[in-house]
């Protein structure tokens, strides 16, 4: 198949548009699945995606896009790609996000995109990457525990390129393990559930995760039932990643100003609020350490949080929450202009910091009676206006007492707030690397501390295992 500049480059010759833009995405990614201690199957897979996004001006401020993609890796289908564009962006309404294309002194390429060369041929990966994790899982398959899991890893390789004379290209690499252990059958069948995020599967400490995932199934040897109300909980770093994660999706700065979110308030936002007493930070970075994502605009179609005329702006730190404080919304350059705000893209990577130096067993040390969390499922929004969210906990609720985890308790469903949780959060551990469970296949990269909340609402019991 032709490289994925010369693509672009024949996508943008043939352009007839007054303004054209084409994103290239080439993925080879690798897996890896076990089941019942055993290999089940590996594979790897290689494939393109394409768009074309054209747009016709009938004004500096007024246009009208189409955005065509396709999988095709015929260089025949180049020319079609582009007509079908074109011929959807002169049946569209004007777009209300149309502002003036960015130039390439505009964007202003940072050194890590510099570091890229835009002729480079795509990142590969293959089931290689897995031969050390194989070995490591051996000892577990050895094991009385019924084993369960899934490896992946991605090789993203991005082009970017408008008819203005933008060029951009990043590699994007994203790895995961996910480990279920089960022990028992029938009523006294336990289960628990460990993970994390990679880049390279080098850094993937297996022993350690087995260890964790054996800890706690022992956890499970006492059964407590409890009812559904309000209970001090520990949330570790996984569960905390789920949560916070959907408060960054909920904040977009139109749907704040317009009344339709939780960060509106009357007259404007909430951006300057405090939330809470500890100085927590909720940010994302480009450039955070063994979390880098691509630091520019490259989107296919427009929406609240994203436009397709601001492809190629360049991504930097946003701090979300500053020392507790609201600090910032999303905000394309359109949006922008309308509110009087500073233009903000969303990240693809999610921090939090301000907390202690305590580690997850040092809060658990330090508790009289809750609850430990390990990971959520199935969450959904339940009241926009207040970020209401609802969900099921999975694979391991524990009972601490007096410092130490006594047993397992049953599954609850939880209604919650991630914007409340950080008005009431009480304690803040360590940050770390985690994988959330809940959203792993949408946002990987994510560093939180542990929470603890004094009064978690689990509103009902559940039947889940």
């Amino acid at each position: 198949m032709l490289p994925a500049p010369e693509v672009v480059d024949r996508a943008l010759r043939s352009s007839r548009a007054d303004e054209a833009m084409v994103i290239v995405t080439d993925v080879h990614e690798a897996s890896l699945r076990w089941a019942g201690n055993s290999m089940t199957t590996n594979g790897s897979a290689v494939s393109r995606d394409w768009v074309v996004i054209s747009v016709f001006r009938d004004g500096p401020n007024v246009a009208r896009v189409g955005s065509v993609s396709s999988t095709s890796v015929d260089p025949a289908d180049i020319d079609y790609v582009v007509r079908a564009s074109e011929e959807a962006a002169r049946t569209a309404e004007p777009a209300r996000d149309a502002v003036p294309l960015l130039d390439p002194d505009a964007v202003g390429a940072d050194t890590l995109d510099r570091l890229l060369d835009w002729a480079g041929d795509p990142a590969t990966t293959d089931i290689g990457v897995f031969t050390g994790l194989a070995g490591d899982l051996a000892a577990g398959f050895d094991g009385s525990d019924q084993l369960y899991g899934f490896a992946h890893h991605q090789m993203h390789s991005t082009w970017l390129g408008t008819s203005t004379g933008v060029r951009r290209r990043w590699v994007q690499p994203t790895g995961s393990v996910e480990i279920n252990g089960k022990r028992g059958t029938g009523a006294e069948l336990a289960s628990a559930w460990v993970g994390t995020g990679t880049t390279d599967f080098a850094d993937v400490d297996t022993a350690g995760l087995l260890g964790e995932l054996a800890r706690r199934l022992d956890w499970s040897k006492r059964r407590v039932e409890l009812p559904a109300g309000r209970y001090e909980t520990l949330l570790p770093p996984s569960a905390v990643a789920d949560l916070m994660i959907y408060l960054a999706w909920s904040m977009e700065g139109r749907g704040a100003h317009e009344g339709h979110t939780a960060f509106a308030r009357a007259g404007g936002t909430r951006i300057g609020e405090r939330l809470g007493t500890i100085p927590l930070t909720l940010y994302s970075d480009p450039s955070a350490s063994g979390l880098e994502y691509r630091p520019f605009v490259a989107t296919p179609s427009s929406s609240e949080s994203l436009s397709v005329f601001d492809n190629g702006l360049t991504a930097r730190r946003t701090d979300w929450v500053r020392d507790g404080v609201i600090e910032s919304l999303v905000y394309p350059r359109a949006t922008a202009a309308e509110f009087d705000a500073p233009v903000t893209v969303p990240g693809e990577n999610l921090l939090m910091t301000g907390g202690s130096d305590a580690s997850l067993p040092d809060m658990i040390a330090a508790t009289e009676r809750g609850l430990l969390l390990t990971c959520l499922w199935y969450i959904r929004e339940v009241d926009p206006a207040t970020l209401l969210l609802t969900g099921l906990t999975r694979d391991g609720v524990y009972l601490v007492e007096n410092g130490e985890v006594t047993g397992a308790v049953n599954n609850f469903r939880f209604n919650e707030s991630p914007l409340d949780l950080l008005r009431r959060v009480s304690e803040a551990g360590r940050t770390e690397i985690a994988l959330p469970r809940e959203w792993k296949d949408w946002f990987t990269r994510t560093a939180m501390p542990a929470l603890r909340i004094p009064d978690f609402h689990m509103s009902s019991v559940s039947q889940a295992t």
